[in-house]
C-alpha cells in the first residue's frame, strides 16, 4: 500500500511539473493539469477537449466517491471493535445483526451531513478537519505499536528494528499534526480540535459508565457466592420429552443463578430440565496471547459447571451447552435453535440489568444482545423471556 501511494503520489508532482500546473481560480491543480495535457494532444476542437476533460474529472470524482464509500464499509468493523473495548455501547459488537450495521452506516452519515452543513461545503476547512484527524489517527497507532514492541522486546527478536521504525514514524506524523495544529487552528484547526474531545469525552463516559456497571455485577455475584448447594450427589440427566427450562447466561454466575431462583420461585415444579448456554466471541482478542483461546474455553466450561452441578446438587436435571464464534448473538440463536430441536418443550430465559436511575442513554448502553437474541427465536416461534435484575 505505501509503495502503491507513493507511486501514484510521485506521479501527480511529475505530471504537475511536466505541464507547469498553475493555480486558476475555479478549478483545483488536477483539472488544471489534465486541461493543459489534453489541450498538449492536438485534436483542434475545444468541445472535444471539454468533454475529455470532463470525462477525465468524472472517473476522477468517482474514484473520490469509492474512496469516501471505504469509510462507511469499515466503519461497523472499527465501531464493533471499540465496543469490544467497552468504548461504544456494546450492541455494536453483533455485527451479524442488520440494525447494528445499519446504525453504525447511519451515524456515521449524520456525523458527516452535520459536518458538511457545518463547514457549509467549504473544501479549505474539510481538508484541515480530514488532515488533523488523520495524523492523529496515524500518531496514536504508531505510538501503540511503540509501546507493543518496548513491552514485548524481551520476548520477540529483531524488535529494535521495529520499534525504531515505529519510532521514527510517530515522530513525523506527530510533528506534522503540530505543524498543523499551530498554522491551521484559526482556520478550521479548532474545529477538529472540538470535535475530537467531544467523541473521546463521550467515550470516556461509557467506558467508565461500563466499568462501574462490572464492578455492581461482580457485587451480585458475591451476593450469591454463598448460595448453598444441596444433597444429591449423582448427575440426573434431562428427560427430552419433559418441560425445559433453558438459560443463556455469561460470565456472571450471580446473573445465572437469579434467573434460575426466579423461574423456580415463578413456576415451582413446572421445570424438568435445566439447560445452560453460554456463547463466547473468538476474535483477535482471543488471539492476543498463547493460550487465550483455551483459557477463554476453561473459563466457560468452569462457569457452566457451576450452574450444572449446582442442579445436580439438589436432584435437578441439568446440562450445558458452549458456542464459539465471531458473532455472540448469531451463535447464541444458532445453539437455541439446536437445543429447541432436542428437547421442543423449551422455553428461553435471560436476565436484564435495571438500574435505579435509568434513562434513554443507559437502556442504549445494555440489553441490546438480550433482545436481538430475543427478536430472533421469536422470529422462529421459540418463546424467550427477559427477566430484570437489579444492580
Amino acid at each position: 500500500m505505501a509503495l502503491s501511494l507513493a507511486i501514484t503520489a510521485g506521479g501527480i508532482i511529475l505530471l504537475y511539473l511536466l505541464w507547469d500546473a498553475r493555480a486558476v481560480p475555479g478549478e483545483t491543480l488536477n483539472a488544471s493539469t489534465f486541461k493543459a495535457i489534453i489541450a498538449s494532444m492536438g485534436f483542434g476542437s475545444p468541445v472535444l477537449d471539454q468533454a475529455l476533460l470532463v470525462v477525465v474529472l468524472a472517473f476522477e470524482a468517482g474514484l473520490l466517491f469509492v474512496a469516501a464509500n471505504t469509510g462507511f464499509l469499515g466503519g461497523p468493523a472499527v465501531l464493533a471493535n471499540m465496543a469490544g473495548d467497552s468504548w461504544m455501547p456494546h450492541q455494536f459488537r453483533y455485527l451479524s445483526s442488520r440494525l447494528v450495521t445499519q446504525n453504525g452506516i447511519v451515524v456515521m452519515g449524520i456525523a458527516a451531513l452535520a459536518i458538511l452543513f457545518w463547514t457549509r461545503g467549504s473544501v479549505t476547512l474539510l481538508v484541515v478537519l480530514y488532515s488533523v484527524s488523520v495524523f492523529l489517527t496515524f500518531a496514536i497507532s504508531l505510538f501503540g505499536l511503540c509501546l507493543y514492541w518496548w513491552r514485548h522486546r524481551q520476548e520477540l527478536d529483531h524488535w529494535v528494528r521495529r520499534f525504531l521504525l515505529s519510532l521514527i514514524g510517530f515522530i513525523i506524523c506527530a510533528g506534522i499534526l503540530a505543524v498543523l495544529l499551530v498554522e491551521k487552528f484559526t482556520e478550521g484547526g479548532w474545529g477538529a480540535v472540538l470535535i475530537i474531545a467531544a467523541m473521546f469525552a463521550v467515550c470516556v463516559y461509557i467506558r467508565n459508565h461500563y466499568r462501574d456497571t462490572k464492578a455492581a455485577i461482580q457485587a451480585v455475584d458475591e451476593v450469591f457466592a454463598n448460595q448453598p448447594f444441596g444433597t444429591h450427589q449423582d448427575a440426573v440427566y434431562p428427560d427430552p420429552d419433559a418441560q425445559t427450562a433453558v438459560f443463556i447466561v455469561g460470565s456472571s454466575r450471580g446473573g445465572g443463578l437469579h434467573a434460575l431462583l426466579w423461574v423456580q420461585r415463578m413456576f415451582p415444579g413446572h421445570f424438568k430440565n435445566f439447560i445452560f448456554v453460554n456463547a463466547r466471541t473468538v476474535d483477535t482478542h482471543a488471539y492476543g496471547g498463547e493460550g487465550a483461546v483455551e483459557q477463554m474455553r476453561a473459563e466457560a466450561n468452569a462457569t457452566l459447571k457451576f450452574f450444572v452441578d449446582f442442579c445436580h446438587s439438589h436432584g435437578m436435571a441439568s446440562a450445558a451447552y458452549l458456542g464459539f464464534g465471531t458473532d455472540v448473538v448469531d451463535e447464541v440463536t444458532k445453539l437455541c435453535e439446536d437445543i429447541a430441536k432436542e428437547y421442543p418443550s423449551s422455553i428461553f430465559f435471560t436476565s436484564k440489568l435495571i438500574f435505579e436511575q435509568d434513562n434513554w442513554f443507559t437502556r442504549l448502553l445494555h440489553n441490546q444482545a438480550a433482545l436481538a437474541i430475543q427478536r430472533r427465536l421469536h422470529f422462529e416461534s421459540l418463546q424467550m423471556v427477559i427477566l430484570p435484575m437489579k444492580v
